[in-house]
């Protein structure tokens, strides 16, 4: 471990943070919602504000656009339990979910791709001896196979989301994350570009750096308290760095 680091460990959120999945997410939910007859053409743009709580919440967001809900109003759906929103079937939510998770289990990787330098920035990291992990709100299994595919042991742990862990932005995730790399709240950062972020972070007790590149605007960011955001992989090590 080089005693000149900031922090000894890096959590980084996944979308949006480093995987652009944009573009595989917005093809998999288009076709699960088109499957139910609902519309199946929303925008890259869209759809990634449908994203950040996971999957359960993506369909309710998209449903209540669909309904004519505003592009901010949507956001306020989503918490730490898939609870049931008033206006939206939980049924229809729960048939869409079961042609979603498997369709993009079997396309998550046609055209998602790393933001550049992050896996640069993770061979750095790890060199510097600081321990790295990825939580994300998306199904566990599919955070294990995309952290493998495109950062091969660059992760000394991943972990989405799991039965019985409540995810972010609840600090339950970000709390075995910590226990299991044996390091404290105060001497690890987090990494991530959504207003869940921000809220898990400080839910956390951890120190926030928001990128720039993600799924929600700077703007955005800064209007929640976001003090702290970076516009390259750089940055995030001489952040760490100190």
């Amino acid at each position: 471990m080089h005693c000149d680091m900031r922090y000894k460990a890096v959590i980084f959120d996944m979308d949006g943070t480093i995987l652009d999945t944009s573009e595989d997410l917005a093809a998999a939910i288009n076709y699960a919602l088109a499957k139910f007859g609902h519309r199946g053409d929303f925008p890259v743009e869209d759809v990634c504000l449908f994203f950040g709580s996971g999957a359960h919440t993506a369909v309710q967001r998209a449903l209540a656009r669909e309904a004519g809900m505003s592009r901010e109003d949507i956001l306020e759906i989503g918490s730490a339990v898939n609870g049931a929103v008033p206006g939206i079937d939980e049924e229809e939510v729960q048939r869409i979910l079961e042609v979603y998770q498997p369709y993009y289990k079997a396309h998550n990787a046609i055209r998602t791709c790393a933001y550049p330098g992050i896996k640069e920035l993770l061979i750095k990291l790890r060199e510097a001896g600081v321990l790295t992990a990825v939580v994300s709100n998306k199904p566990d299994n599919s955070v294990t196979q995309l952290a493998e595919d495109y950062f091969g042991g660059l992760f000394d742990l991943a972990i989405g989301e799991t039965e019985g862990i409540a995810r972010k932005p609840a600090p339950n995730m970000n709390y075995l994350i910590l226990d299991k790399l044996g390091v404290r709240a105060a001497d690890a950062v987090y990494i991530g570009d959504t207003e869940i972020d921000i809220a898990t972070a400080r839910n956390t007790g951890m120190d926030l750096i928001m990128v720039s590149w993600g799924f929600r605007p700077v703007s955005y960011q800064k209007s929640l308290g976001a003090t702290t955001i970076v516009d390259s992989a750089d940055e995030i090590f001489a952040l760490v760095s100190g």
